[in-house]
């Protein structure tokens, strides 16, 4: 029975490995700086003290946990020639990544609500997003990450593993694992697709209906600068649900004709590794507010 697992990483050439070091140490730098200084500004300035910047907090927080639970083990492996995760290490790195991709799923429809409140029924939205209500939405959002973790989790747990213990990918995700079972994965595959299926289309479905009636209560608006205004205030967000969402999409539910590991390899680097980084640079640099406390923020310090 297998105690441990090896991953072969994203290349098997040995002279790529610190130049990939050095490549992935910058980004998840950039990703910590990027998240958790988006968290210190809202934090810091009083003004950004509204339901759309807790959504966003609370986004560049899980992006900081998501970026954490893959960059650092792939970061040693690169240094390592024994590439060895145990069996305990590996369950509890797809534990965490379950949990923080599932919430971000239902952190992005929460943000799109927000939006359809605050551009449809803006005299109404200080009633609506009240605190309790936000607190609510991320609490539902990481109790739903925890129950999709638990759920596949446990059902990879159930799997035996008894020949290769080699995963030809650079983190422990459920679809390799599952090509190293000698178990029947007709229920992981079945759990996978239904609780995949429900949590992509109901999330999409908050989005796109949000986005619909943003859209018609925007056209109503007669002044050009005034659409502009509302189309800008969700422009960072499509951008973000649009990445996020479509490479989901293109690594789990994708004909299993076309599926290929060395593509899958390339797809996960760009959204566990790269959306991270991504995120609080796409709302930063199209968010006037953000940029206008990070210069408070660093006049502040010049005047002190």
């Amino acid at each position: 029975m297998v105690t441990n697992f090896i991953l072969r990483g994203l290349t098997d050439h040995q002279e790529m490995q610190p130049l990939l070091f050095a490549m992935f140490l910058i980004i998840y730098m950039i990703t910590l700086l990027g998240n958790l200084g988006v968290i210190v500004l809202i934090w810091l300035d009083p003004q950004l003290h509204t339901p759309m910047y807790f959504f966003l907090s609370s986004l560049s927080f899980l992006d900081a946990c998501y970026s954490t639970t893959i960059t650092p083990n792939m970061l040693v492996n690169f240094l390592e020639e024994n590439k060895t995760v145990s069996f305990a290490a590996c369950m509890a790195q797809y534990f965490f990544f379950v949990i923080f991709a599932t919430t971000e799923f239902f952190l992005l429809a929460a943000m799109a609500y927000d939006r359809y409140v605050a551009i449809c029924n803006p005299l109404l939205y200080t009633a609506v997003m009240t605190k309790k209500l936000c607190i609510a939405l991320m609490a539902g959002s990481y109790f739903s990450g925890v129950a999709n973790s638990l759920i596949h989790t446990s059902g990879l747990l159930r799997l035996s593993f008894c020949d290769s213990n080699v995963i030809n990918h650079f983190f422990c995700d459920l679809t390799p694992l599952l090509k190293l079972s000698c178990s029947d994965i007709y229920l992981n595959e079945m759990l996978l697709f239904t609780f995949g299926s429900f949590f992509e289309v109901g999330t999409l479905l908050i989005i796109i209906m949000s986005y619909a009636f943003i859209v018609v209560a925007v056209l109503r608006i007669r002044s050009a600068e005034g659409r502009y205004k509302a189309f800008s205030t969700c422009a960072s967000h499509l951008t973000a649900v649009a990445i996020f969402h479509g490479t989901i999409l293109f690594m789990y539910f994708r004909p299993s004709s076309s599926y290929s590991l060395d593509t899958d390899k390339m797809a996960s680097v760009f959204y566990t590794v790269i959306i991270p980084m991504l995120n609080p640079l796409i709302y930063s640099l199209r968010n006037k507010d953000v940029k206008c406390a990070f210069r408070k923020v660093i006049a502040r310090k010049a005047f002190s």
